[in-house]
């Protein structure tokens, strides 16, 4: 006998407050050997229940003082890679994705082709979890021919919180995401630019409160994962030229997809990457990927499980990120070179600047992924006085013309016991 979806929904919460239960009653063990090597003067494990580590858990201090204890400890590839295995199992396990979820079929829509300087925009809908929406913009270069290369452009925090009603207008439809997306097409990429958990067109199928939840970062995650599995399967996309890029609270997803996700060949997290502060939305730090009795890794750490594939780190002077000079990027580049590839990692430093992704930002990021991906080096390609700004009414997905599915789940904690009911 099948159930029916009422039971199934009955079934999903029963299955959430269980593991909810249960993750609280585990003891806290002593630390594994492994750990030894952490300053003892970190934040005090609680007895019992998930370690969420929000905003600036650790002190500058405490975070160069955690990256210089692993620099003189990781001395091997062996030791390193034994630690990463760990780390991203963790990760994994602590986003909610473990086992990984069956990869149901995408029903991808793909429509509404506009063209225009050397490049074409296309709304898509990837159906991620079965009744749960990832919507995007695909933007292709106009006149290539052969195989290219594909990007994955998450987006970041665009406005702030108390602003939430707006958020339909944000994310993905901000000005900076559409310009670095279609300059990236008139260099000879595919692009997809994707939403947020609850921002754009999923604000629309599961309303504003949906990303200040936990459960954001375990949609994001997985979205990103299929979104990757969309662009790998295009027609005229080279599989082994994926990239992801993003900045903030996208950086966050670059890093997170790029640590659990092979298929990511070169990853450019901007103004993200520190060694104290670990993101202060729930969607970056709403759930225990960071540390528990068995492992602990800040942002990092987790950057540096994409060694030895290329990566460009961009910080700035106005942030979290204003020591990765003198701080982060040392540890990276210590990771490399376990690899012999420490001129895999770069570092653009912009000590005048703030917590965005700016022009200069994404002259720096053009012109790496321009080299590790094969794209135009002509300068007129990057011209993004070329770029059209689409309106959000022209980019959207879901609107009177095409609403939200029928079968589309609308509460966040019905959609993640759907997403649960999937892992093998």
């Amino acid at each position: 006998m099948i159930p029916s979806r009422a039971q199934f929904r009955l079934l999903g919460r029963r299955v959430v407050l269980t593991s909810c239960l249960v993750l609280g009653a585990l003891p806290m063990r002593a630390a594994p050997p492994e750990l030894t090597w952490l300053p003892a003067d970190l934040p005090k494990l609680p007895v019992g229940g998930p370690v969420l580590c929000s905003r600036d858990y650790l002190t500058p201090a405490q975070g160069a003082e955690v990256l210089a204890a692993a620099t003189a400890h990781f001395k091997d590839r062996a030791t390193w890679g034994g630690y990463a295995a760990l780390l991203r199992q963790k990760i994994q396990a602590g986003a909610g994705l473990d086992p990984w979820p069956e990869r149901t079929p995408l029903h991808a829509v793909v429509r509404d082709r506009r063209e225009h300087d050397g490049y074409s925009v296309e709304n898509v809908i990837l159906e991620t979890v079965p009744g749960v929406y990832a919507c995007g913009n695909l933007y292709r270069p106009l006149h290539v021919s052969g195989l290219v290369p594909a990007i994955l452009t998450p987006h970041g925090h665009t406005m702030a919180v108390e602003k939430a009603a707006d958020w339909a207008h944000h994310g993905r439809f901000d000005a900076s995401v559409q310009i670095r997306a279609a300059t990236l097409a008139r260099m000879g990429a595919v692009v997809l630019t994707i939403d947020m958990f609850g921002y754009g067109d999923s604000l629309v199928q599961f309303g504003p409160a949906a990303h200040r939840r936990a459960e954001a970062m375990t949609f994001q995650l997985w979205n990103n994962i299929r979104a990757l599995d969309f662009l790998a399967s295009l027609d005229g996309i080279d599989p082994h030229r994926l990239a992801v890029t993003g900045e903030s609270g996208g950086a966050t997803q670059t890093l997170l997809v790029t640590a659990l996700d092979p298929r990511v060949a070169v990853s450019v997290p901007v103004v993200m990457v520190s060694s104290y502060f670990f993101g202060g939305c729930p969607c970056e730090s709403g759930r225990p990927i960071h540390r528990s009795a068995e492992h602990f890794a800040n942002n990092a750490m987790i950057a540096a499980l994409a060694a030895p594939r290329p990566m460009l780190v961009v910080s700035d002077g106005g942030d979290w990120t204003k020591n990765t000079p003198a701080v982060e990027f040392p540890f990276l580049r210590s990771i490399y070179r376990l690899f012999g590839a420490e001129t895999n990692v770069a570092n653009v430093h912009l000590p005048a600047e703030g917590h965005d992704y700016g022009p200069s930002k994404r002259t720096a990021m053009y012109q790496f992924v321009a080299a590790r991906l094969d794209l135009a080096a002509d300068p007129a390609r990057r011209d993004e006085g070329k770029v059209t700004i689409e309106p959000p009414e022209t980019l959207r997905c879901f609107d009177s013309a095409h609403p939200v599915p029928p079968q589309a789940w609308r509460d966040v904690a019905e959609a993640f016991a759907e997403l649960q009911r999937r892992q093998q």
